[in-house]
């Protein structure tokens, strides 16, 4: 069956049934692998994506469930014209492995465009559901601060 999504504002069609996971459309149906296979359960946000501006989990929302826009890691900005919160994650080196960075850097992007003055417990609380095994919250926290900070200047 065919779904048709807009996916980082184009119309993108996948030939798949309506309870395949967003997941697997994005990456197999589409080929767009920034958005990540973690757990499978919702439980480390590796997959995680924007539908109408809020942070989502792809792997647990059926492509046949969608209700808007779907905004990936590779439609937040470009290697030419980085989003605001890639250019922070770069100057804060916050990156190890990188293999959560698509997700969190979804999941920041979400924060920042609902809270531009997050304090501390504001990003603990919005990035809990998101999991580093590299351990690099302290970066993840000074860079979304750093965003933060460009967007409200900007």
């Amino acid at each position: 069956m065919a779904v048709t999504l807009t996916v980082n504002g184009e119309a993108k069609t996948v030939d798949l049934p309506d309870d395949v996971p967003l997941l697997w459309a994005l990456r197999d149906g589409l080929n767009m692998t920034g958005t990540k296979f973690g757990c499978g359960v919702a439980s480390c946000g590796a997959c995680t994506v924007q539908i109408d501006g809020e942070a989502v989990r792809s792997c647990q929302v059926a492509v046949g469930d969608v209700w808007g826009d779907v905004t990936t890691i590779e439609g937040l900005g470009t290697p030419d014209a980085m989003a605001k919160i890639q250019k922070a994650w770069v100057t804060h080196q916050v990156a190890q492995c990188g293999y959560c960075q698509s997700g969190q850097i979804m999941q920041a992007a979400a924060l920042l465009s609902e809270n531009p003055a997050p304090t501390d417990q504001d990003i603990d609380d919005a990035m809990m559901g998101n999991l580093c095994r590299c351990g690099t919250y302290p970066r993840i926290r000074a860079a979304i601060h750093a965003a933060a900070k460009d967007i409200r200047e900007a």
